[in-house]
This record gives structure tokens, C-alpha cells and sequence, in this order.
């Protein structure tokens, strides 16, 4: 089962974008992220012409995530557990069932946490606590779990093409990194480092400044799996080349195939 994850920044301004990437790159699962759109408003129908089931979160003009799957979706779940009056669509997640076993997927957007310090950055660091909480749930039912998404977290140095760029960002600030390993270390996998070692690797490229023309990008988006999960994983790979594409996304896919 080939699993993706894609901040597509914007459904409205990325519709043709992402149809033409499904199209050629047919995942089972696309894990989508910065739809900002409502839910009446994103474009359902277009993806289930494609074949896929379409289960959103959505948010006017800010946020929003979706689901965006082959196969059925079962127990949709919205909104990232442990704070009733947080009303930013940043959470959603779902059961599918592949041809051996079922996969509980969770698709987020993980607050950018800028300016440092200040509000935005404390809900950062809140938001990750409420994160860490709900992937010990998920590790408690002892089945395949992909947490993947836009982490807004440079974990290492090799992430990022110029680290010094980013040292005082609220990607790689050591509060952050911290609560991210605090996550990893419950027992997930980072998708990507367990198939792809080294610097180099990177799935955003600003829009500003040549950053693509230069290679300046980082990698901030991740997929984290149980360990169940890790032991089904065949691949994982970033599809670079979108981003040299008419009207890209800042972000590019990262995918998994998963022996599910």
C-alpha cells in the first residue's frame, strides 16, 4: 500500500497540481495538508471520480487536512485530542484495511510555532504534548500506525541544506527538537531515515530568495511508524521533481509503500 503525505498549500491554487501527481503517482492513501478550505468547499468530487474516498477537516483560508483513500475509510476521527477550544483543523485520522491487515493513518499539520518567542510558539509546544499523549494511545493498540504530515521539525542538521539558517527558527529550536525526539523515542520510526541516510534530502524549498534554483530546502515533512508498521515498510522516497512544476506547492510528496 503506497502511502503519501503532501502539504499541497492551498487546494484552490494546487486542484490541477495534485490531480496530475495522483494521476502519475497513484498512491493508495495522500494524506493532504494546508487545504485551507472548508469542508463544502474542497473538491470531492474530483477525487472520487479518481477512485478515492475523501474525508476532510477543513478551515476557511487557513489549515486543513484530508484523507484522500482507496480503499473504505473507517472510524474518521477530527480534531487532535486534549484541548476542547482549539479550533484550528490540524488532525485526522482513519482506519483502512489492505489486503493482510488494517493501518490506523494520521494526517497533521503541525503548528510552525513563529515568531520565538511569543503565543504562536507556546501552542507549538502544546500542541506536540497533546500529539505525544495521542501517539501513546495509538501505540496501545498494537497495530500498523502512520503518523505522517508537515511536522514543521528540522530533527537533525543533515535536514537542513544551510542548519545555520535555521537555528533560531521554531522548526530546530532545542525546545522543539526535544519534544519531537520525546515522540520518536516512544517507539516510532522515522520512514525516511531508516531507507535513506546522509544530507541532501529535502521535501520544502521556500518560495523566496531561489531557494529550489539553489537546493537551499529542508526536510520537515515525516512519516512515523510503529513499529508494527515499520516491520511492513518496502520504501519510502520524496517525489522532488513536482517541485519544478507550474504553480508548485512549497512542499513535494514523501510516500511509503507499506507490505499491507
Amino acid at each position: 500500500m503506497k502511502i503519501a503525505t503532501f502539504n499541497i498549500n492551498g487546494i484552490k491554487a494546487r486542484v490541477n497540481a495534485l490531480s496530475d501527481w495522483l494521476d502519475e503517482a497513484s498512491p493508495d492513501v495522500a494524506l493532504l495538508q494546508e487545504i485551507k478550505s472548508v469542508d463544502e468547499s474542497f473538491p470531492g468530487e474530483l477525487f472520487e471520480e479518481k477512485g478515492y474516498y475523501v474525508a476532510t477537516h477543513g478551515q476557511k483560508g487557513f489549515n486543513g487536512v484530508a484523507i484522500l483513500s482507496k480503499h473504505p475509510l473507517e472510524d474518521v476521527t477530527k480534531g487532535l485530542p486534549g484541548d476542547a477550544n482549539d479550533d484550528q483543523a490540524r488532525w485526522i485520522e482513519a482506519t483502512v484495511v489492505g489486503k493482510s491487515e488494517a493501518a490506523r493513518l494520521c494526517c497533521l499539520y503541525l503548528p510552525n510555532g513563529n515568531p520565538v518567542p511569543g503565543p504562536k510558539y507556546d501552542y507549538k509546544l502544546s500542541w506536540m504534548a497533546r500529539l505525544q499523549a495521542r501517539a501513546r494511545d495509538l501505540l496501545e493498540m498494537e497495530m500498523p500506525v502512520v503518523m505522517a504530515g508537515d511536522y514543521n521539525v528540522i530533527p537533525q542538521p543533515e535536514d537542513a541544506a544551510r542548519p545555520a539558517q535555521w537555528a533560531d527558527d521554531a522548526a530546530m529550536l532545542p525546545q522543539t527538537l526535544a519534544a519531537y525526539r520525546e515522540i520518536v523515542n516512544l517507539g516510532f520510526t522515522d520512514a525516511f531515515r531508516a531507507r535513506t541516510p546522509g544530507p541532501g534530502h529535502y521535501s520544502f524549498w521556500d518560495y523566496q530568495a531561489g531557494a529550489w534554483q539553489k537546493n537551499n530546502g529542508i526536510r520537515i515533512d515525516h512519516l512515523l511508524l510503529s513499529a508494527q508498521a515499520a516491520d511492513l515498510l518496502v520504501d519510502c522516497q520524496i517525489d522532488k521533481d513536482i517541485r519544478d512544476r507550474e504553480k508548485p506547492s512549497d512542499h513535494v510528496p514523501v510516500w511509503i509503500d507499506l507490505a499491507l
